[in-house]
């Protein structure tokens, strides 16, 4: 199959569709157009007597008449037989002895037969152009092979015929006998496929042959292969466009492909062809796509479609019609149109009548409407005719056609019903609608949840709370999945002051499995929580508030909540069954198989959840849930709920977002007292932010209660970075005088004081320093050292002026270096003095007398004096 083009034998070998096929045969044929490449193919192919085109003719233009290659007497090329004997085995010493007897037979044909044979072959030549039969393209010289084939295949020798045929088709590719023939043998074979697909070949190497496309649409129909059967019809119908029968194929099999539109455009075609005699099929044909249409939500096309009709066929428009067209206009809402269609086709007749004895001036406003309706006329016309009155304010003649309404069963004419209350309803009158809501809810057929949703409706419309509170109920008993219902019934149980049951409306209506791979499900749950959430704080439910809230949160943060480990469980820690956060190990999360279902699910997921709240309304409901965890003391939870959180990009990603939720993990932490976890939040702040006082207070409190050392390392390089930064100077002092390191503290400290002489702290912190380095047991010039501390804690009491605190650590460092005497004088000045006042701060809090009075009492301890150390203890130490 070398000689055959590349999509020809992707298409045999079922590599391409037929379609395909087509596509790629013409891109290539245009391009060899454009490279100039197929002129020699084009030549021979508008040649059919001239040599094949597979590029190895097996004839040669002869250049004498003795140099002609000789022919059979089945017109095939004695080279031909040649080639097939060699395929088939045949000895090609019979052939010579064969091919010497017909010459020896053969006699030289006269002038006068040359001349008859040419005329018959005119004769012939212009019958089939008169005909207008297609032209074969194949070249005479493969025509004898091409009846061998035949020949074959009618005796039964397929394989034969099959090798006969691929060979013409190698040398006369654009010929279509071939493949005709090959379809008759593989459907002779059972083969179908097959069959079909040179069937589609050899129609597409002849188009015009209408009748073998629709014979190949129905062939591919019974494979089930729809998307071939409509390009079969297409090509049908390019050769034959007026043809309905194929349109209307076509069209139904669009239909079956769901391609709505294409099938209307072919119904269309076969309107604009159908002729004025064809009425009836007119209508049938237009009401049938009306109706396609109103399925389809198109009802500006099926009211199109309707008109066109009236306006064409007249006479013709039966009842069903005019209910199709009716149903369109109050479906379009055109009620004055309908009700125009009602009165022209259906014999009802509106008649205005003047009231007798007013004036002239007041004959407009006395009109009355008449509406009288010929018997036969079917109830749903009637019904319609009440829905357009109803909605164009004509109401004088609905009390007598409400009767006949209601002298129907509902059982039977229940939508009838339905459609004339929806009526009253929408124009605000709800008494008319009332009752037949009524008669329909206490129906056995039509006591469904939409028509006690109307009724509802209606009734807290009318000011029947507890009459629609009961209504409601109903509804939300057939229709659990209700939202609208579930949310007025809510609030009217609320109105009426019963809480409980407006709450147990608002219960959830989706489990967590449904809500984790269902979008819409999920809407619908985000708006109940809504509504339930705001009902249970206005109730001061604070612990279901939360309940709520979290449900929500985890919906949006369902994947931040397993990268962060962290899970809501249910829980009845309180005595109640509650949502509680808790923190999980890794093992316990979802597989990563399972993770990238869950994260493809919450993907739609957050559509539909942002589309619900916008994201700055999701940033609110997180602040409340947090500000009402710590409000219930759930810091841990407050905690978990901010990892979340970060770990959720779209939050993560907006800075001040960020910065504000490491602002709540930080505060959540340090009430939780998991100073660990603050610290790590502290530090990059303060790493951020090195000349904020407020930070460095949070840090030395966090550092002060975490009795953790790993911030001496971090001050000390954060220190190398600002060496400025006083905070930071003082901080690594504290940190190197509790360790031990008192030179290096005093380093540190003197280099806050060189900076800020007039600080009392750093006077106060060198002269600790140095009593303390006096106070070692090893060290060399210890009266130095005293006289220096003393000298700086007297500074320290001059800057910071005669007060309860500068005394006491006066008296605090003398009592250390054992001078008694003189710590007793400055801790009785001080316990003689009131505490300081600062802003902010409780008096008790800054009060040092307990502690003055303690360290008294040790010191009388220590001389014997106990009962000055109990008077002291009892006067100032009682809390």
């Amino acid at each position: 199959m070398s000689g055959f083009s590349p999509e020809l034998i992707e298409y045999l070998e079922g590599k391409i569709s037929f379609e395909e096929f087509e596509k790629r045969r013409e891109e290539r044929k245009s391009r060899e157009r454009k490279d100039g490449g197929n002129v020699l193919t084009e030549e021979n192919a508008e040649d059919p007597d001239g040599p094949s085109t597979s590029g190895q003719s097996l004839i040669v233009a002869p250049e004498s008449h003795s140099e002609v290659e000789e022919e059979t007497s089945d017109g095939v090329s004695k080279s031909v037989h040649r080639v097939f004997a060699s395929m088939m085995g045949e000895n090609e010493e019979e052939e010579d002895e064969e091919e010497e007897e017909d010459e020896e037979t053969l006699e030289q044909p006269t002038a006068g037969d040359v001349f008859a044979l040419e005329m018959v072959l005119n004769r012939e030549t212009k019958k089939m152009m008169k005909e207008k039969r297609p032209r074969s393209k194949l070249p005479r010289a493969l025509r004898g092979l091409m009846g061998e084939a035949n020949i074959r295949f009618a005796r039964g020798e397929h394989e034969e015929a099959i090798l006969m045929c691929m060979e013409i088709i190698r040398q006369a590719p654009l010929a279509y006998e071939p493949f005709s023939t090959l379809a008759m043998i593989y459907e002779d074979q059972g083969d179908m496929e097959k069959s079909l697909q040179f069937e589609l070949i050899a129609a597409h190497l002849n188009p015009s042959d209408t009748e073998e496309w629709v014979r190949l649409a129905e062939m591919s129909l019974e494979q089930d292969n729809i998307k071939q059967a409509i390009f079969c019809y297409a090509k049908a119908l390019k050769y034959d466009p007026t043809n309905v029968r194929y349109l209307w194929e076509r069209s139904s099999l669009y239909e079956q492909l769901g391609e709505h539109k294409l099938a209307m455009d072919g119904y269309r075609r076969i309107l604009n062809l159908l002729t004025p005699f064809d009425g009836d099929r007119f209508m049938h044909l237009a009401r049938d796509m009306a109706k396609s249409y109103y399925e389809a939500n198109d009802i500006a096309a099926a009211i199109e479609i309707m008109e066109e009709a009236f306006g064409k066929h007249q006479n013709l428009v039966s009842v069903e019609d005019v209910n199709i067209a009716a149903e369109l206009y109050i479906s379009n809402k055109q009620y004055d149109r309908a009700l125009a269609v009602i009165t022209d086709f259906s014999g009802i007749v509106l008649e205005k009548k003047e009231a007798e004895g007013e004036s002239s001036v007041e004959n407009k406003a006395s009109e009355k409407v008449t509406c009288s309706i010929p018997e036969g006329v079917p109830i749903d016309i009637t019904v319609k005719l009440m829905v357009c009155l109803v909605h164009l304010n004509i109401l004088e003649p609905l009390n007598h056609l409400l009767t006949t309404l209601v002298e129907q069963n509902p059982e039977d004419m229940g939508d009838l019903y339905l459609d004339v209350a929806e009526a009253f309803l929408d124009v605000g009158e709800y008494n008319s609608a009332l009752p037949l809501l009524s008669s329909l809810v206490c129906s056995e057929r039509y006591n469904l949840a939409v028509v006690w949703l109307r009724h509802a409706e209606c009734l807290k419309a009318l000011g029947y709370i507890e009459q629609a509170a009961e209504s409601y109920d109903k509804v939300v008993d057939l229709a659990p999945l209700h939202l609208d219902a579930r949310i007025s019934l809510s609030t009217l149980q609320q109105q009426l002051g019963r809480p409980e049951k407006a709450l147990e409306a608002l219960e959830p209506m989706y489990d967590p499995d449904t809500l984790a791979q269902d979008a819409n499900a999920a809407q619908q749950e985000l708006k109940l929580l809504l509504h339930r959430s705001t009902l249970l704080h206005s109730q001061g439910n604070m612990y279901g508030y939360v309940d709520s809230l979290l449900t929500m949160l985890a919906m949006l943060l369902k994947v931040a909540m397993n990268r962060a480990q962290v899970c809501l469980i249910s829980s009845s820690k309180s005595g109640e069954r509650h949502l509680y956060l808790i923190k999980v190990s890794r093992d316990k999360i979802s597989d990563s198989d399972d993770q990238e279902t869950t994260n493809c699910d919450a993907k739609a997921i957050f559509m539909v959840l942002t589309s619900v709240l916008p994201k700055d309304d999701w940033w609110n409901l997180l602040l409340k849930a947090i500000y009402a965890l710590c409000d219930l003391a759930r810091y841990k939870e407050a905690e978990l709920l901010v990892d979340s959180s970060l770990e959720y990009y779209s939050f993560y990603d907006d800075r001040q977002k960020r910065k504000e939720l490491e602002y709540f993990g930080l505060s959540a932490a340090i009430l939780d007292k998991n100073f660990r976890k603050a610290y790590n939040y502290i530090r990059i702040m303060v790493m951020e932010h090195v000349s904020k006082p407020q930070l460095w207070n949070i840090f030395n409190q966090i550092t002060m209660h975490s009795q953790d050392v790993r911030h001496h390392r971090f001050c000390l390089r954060l220190m190398l970075k600002n060496p400025e930064n006083h905070a930071l100077c003082v901080l690594n002092g504290h940190n190197a005088f509790v360790s031990g390191s008192f030179k290096h503290a005093l380093g540190q400290y003197v280099q806050a004081f060189r900076n800020n002489p007039e600080e009392p702290l750093y006077s106060l912190c060198i002269g600790l320093t140095f009593i303390h380095m006096a106070s070692q047991k090893y060290v060399l010039k210890r009266h130095a050292l005293i006289v220096q501390g003393f000298s700086f804690l007297h500074r320290y009491l001059q800057l910071r002026g005669s007060c309860q605190e500068s005394l006491y650590n006066l008296g605090r460092g003398l009592h250390q270096l054992g001078l008694v005497h003189l710590a007793i004088h400055y801790y009785q000045k001080a316990l003689e003095l009131p505490p300081l006042v600062l802003e902010g701060i409780e008096a008790d809090q800054t009060d040092l007398r307990r502690d003055i009075a303690f360290n008294l009492s040790l010191i009388y301890q220590s001389s014997g004096n106990f009962r000055m150390a109990r008077k002291l203890l009892y006067t100032h130490g009682a809390v």
